[in-house]
């Protein structure tokens, strides 16, 4: 938090770019359908391929079909809270393809077989000692050494091998470009830059709702996502690409358009701003009940306040129910939202939902129970 408001305090034009952030975000919402296509076009021209996913079963079947088709039995993965919202790691395990986390927390985390805990940091509930161990046992490294220093070259040395012998690599992406068909992934430690341009078969699992009219729109948000999520003024490293070009990068490039769910929040005037979210975990990084709780309490892929919004839509309001309750609506997460989400608003609207559907459940079960008891009469 001190390193965010230090570098947020740097800009005197934050608040215009919150507002040009929530703009955009807006802005393509309402024209979803035309952006989509149109990057699909863009995409296409440039020599990527376009797949439409509606849902989780799917997004899984199009990404294995891709990776069988190449005869991969491993593939090299970045970050991504699609696939995780997905499930396709345990998806491609169970079909006989092992995946290979990159990023060093994810790293942790499926190496000690646990769950994330925060979208940017996700094994931000691990101390040094325990990842010691953990790379020690799974790395087959027993002398290994304490110091970050040694923790780092030991995943170095790890995932290296990988890059340099596996094919095929599976991205999420941070912004899909409609003008140009372009794909945007921010990152910080060059494992995505690694996997963007070392396999022959890249492909991407993206949400509908990622989608920028313009690339000068990126000049917004690559300066506000990475103040808001690691309190860095730029993310040191922004891969951004289009297609495929002989001699350079994959030689097969694959998008998975991700629906699951989305199209009936799109269609949901007080809840459609959800979707502006661009995953940057500020709301979870001020949030009072996730410092008290951690983002395990929250049972779902997306933790948090953003968490509290986004997860009970995705799956109709039959499940985490209880998760717009988490909340003390003070509204700190809308405070530093850098596209002015107003989770507090949303979490008051999904409460009468909720509040709805157990009035219509109940009125249901009496109308049932007067219909036996006259018909027994």
């Amino acid at each position: 938090q001190a390193k965010r408001n230090a570098v947020v305090g740097e800009l005197g034009d934050w608040e215009q770019l919150r507002d040009a952030g929530a703009a955009v975000r807006a802005h393509s919402l309402a024209h979803l359908d035309a952006y989509l296509e149109q990057f699909e076009r863009e995409c296409t021209k440039a020599g990527g391929q376009v797949h439409w996913a509606r849902d989780t079963a799917e997004a899984n079947q199009i990404i294995l079909g891709l990776v069988q088709r190449h005869g991969a039995e491993e593939v090299l993965k970045i970050k991504t809270m699609t696939s995780e919202e997905i499930g396709l790691n345990r998806h491609l395990e169970a079909n006989g393809v092992r995946p290979h986390e990159t990023d060093l927390a994810e790293l942790i985390i499926q190496l000690g077989k646990d769950r994330p805990s925060h979208f940017v940091v996700p094994a931000l509930h691990k101390n040094r000692m325990q990842v010691r161990e953990i790379f020690q046992r799974e790395m087959n490294l027993p002398e290994l050494g304490e110091r970050p220093e040694d923790l780092a070259s030991a995943a170095r040395g790890y995932l290296r091998e990988k890059y340099l012998r596996i094919k095929v690599a599976i991205s999420g992406a941070n912004f899909l470009i409609a003008e140009n068909g372009a794909v945007c992934i921010v990152e910080s430690e060059g494992n995505g830059r690694m996997c963007l341009t070392l396999p022959e078969v890249l492909i991407s699992v993206v949400g509908i709702e990622k989608v920028l009219p313009r690339y000068q729109d990126l000049e917004i948000f690559l300066q506000t996502l990475p103040r808001s999520a690691t309190g860095e003024r730029m993310n040191p490293y922004n891969s951004i690409w289009t297609g495929v070009r002989e001699g350079d990068g994959p030689k097969e490039f694959h998008v998975v358009l991700l629906d699951n769910r989305r199209s009936p929040i799109l269609g949901d005037a007080e809840s459609r701003q959800t979707l502006q979210c661009i995953r940057c975990a500020a709301c979870l990084n001020v949030c009072p009940v996730y410092h008290q709780t951690g983002g395990h309490a929250y049972e779902s892929v997306y933790a948090g306040p953003i968490g509290a919004i986004l997860t009970p839509q995705l799956h109709s309001m039959t499940e985490g129910r209880s998760l717009p309750y988490a909340s003390s609506l003070c509204g700190a997460c809308y405070e530093v939202c850098p596209v002015k989400i107003n989770i507090p608003e949303v979490l008051i609207h999904l409460r009468g939902k909720i509040v709805e559907q157990d009035q219509e459940t109940l009125s249901g079960r009496l109308d049932r129970k007067s219909t036996r008891l006259n018909s027994s009469q």
